[in-house]
């Protein structure tokens, strides 16, 4: 394979007379945790969206594992090992929360990499176990608070085992204790605790995240999206004293980023 990991080139996409993603260029490595911030309005969902297919970009590339990806669909871009969570939560809230996790177990990729569990509900299991919510299983989805919502979304975006995690807000809706165990798990995941059971290596993670002290426990870099644009690119420390870093976030919470967990959005 040649070429990084996974990166996006110039990517842009225009809502009419706004530019809400603009020449967007950055690479991630598979071994990495990246934390995406900004101020409200700053593109940063639109960029995940973009990653995930479920917009288009109006110019640009975007590559994984050394293989063009701009001209996919959503679902073969979660084939190819892509997998993502996002605010608007879309459960099948009549179903019980196990088969909310299943649904995406019978698809090729996740019957391929089932052989290390007995069944798929096993697996299914498995992922509600990772995030906390198992003891509620055969509850339906439309039981759970906001939080647990956030954290079965993670459940069926990790079951299909992803080779690169795009979670949105995913601590949103938790209180500190529940926002606290799910970075860690989060960070345990990635490190290749998979479910209890350990593997070479997990998922990289691009993780957009309110939360910032949470965030920057667990992040090895941080890119700092404003306007559409990047504007700083480096670990956590580098970037909360970035001078461009803080006059983005002034006109909205009058402190710099890691000052106040509701800085950013």
């Amino acid at each position: 394979m040649t070429g990084p990991f996974f990166g996006v080139e110039r990517l842009t996409k225009r809502f009419g007379g706004l530019t809400a993603v603009n020449e967007v260029s950055f690479t991630l490595a598979r071994e990495e945790i990246v934390g995406l911030i900004g101020p409200n309005g700053a593109g940063k969902t639109t960029l995940l969206r973009l990653i995930t297919k479920i917009l288009k970009p109006d110019s640009g590339r975007i590559v994984f594992n050394g293989e063009e990806i701009t001209a996919l669909r959503p679902w073969e871009v979660v084939e190819r090992g892509i997998a993502g969570t996002f605010q608007n939560m879309r459960p099948f809230r009549h179903l019980p929360i196990i088969a909310n996790v299943m649904v995406p177990l019978v698809a090729p990729r996740g019957r391929r990499r089932g052989e290390w569990v007995k069944s798929v509900e096993a697996k299914a299991m498995d992922a509600l176990e990772f995030v906390g919510i198992s003891d509620m299983a055969l509850e339906p989805a439309s039981a759970l608070s906001q939080g647990d919502l956030k954290r079965l979304e993670v459940a069926r975006a990790i079951a299909t085992e992803p080779e690169l995690l795009l979670l949105d807000e995913p601590l949103g809706g938790l209180n500190p204790a529940e926002s606290e165990l799910l970075a860690k798990s989060i960070r345990r995941l990635h490190k290749g605790g998979r479910f209890g059971r350990l593997h070479s290596e997990g998922p990289a993670v691009l993780m957009i995240e309110h939360k910032l002290k949470e965030l920057m426990s667990i992040v090895d870099r941080v890119i700092v999206v404003d306007y559409g644009e990047i504007i700083a690119d480096g670990s956590p420390a580098e970037v909360v004293k970035n001078p461009k870093v803080i006059e983005a976030y002034l006109g909205s919470s009058h402190e710099a980023p890691g000052g106040s967990e509701h800085a950013v959005a």
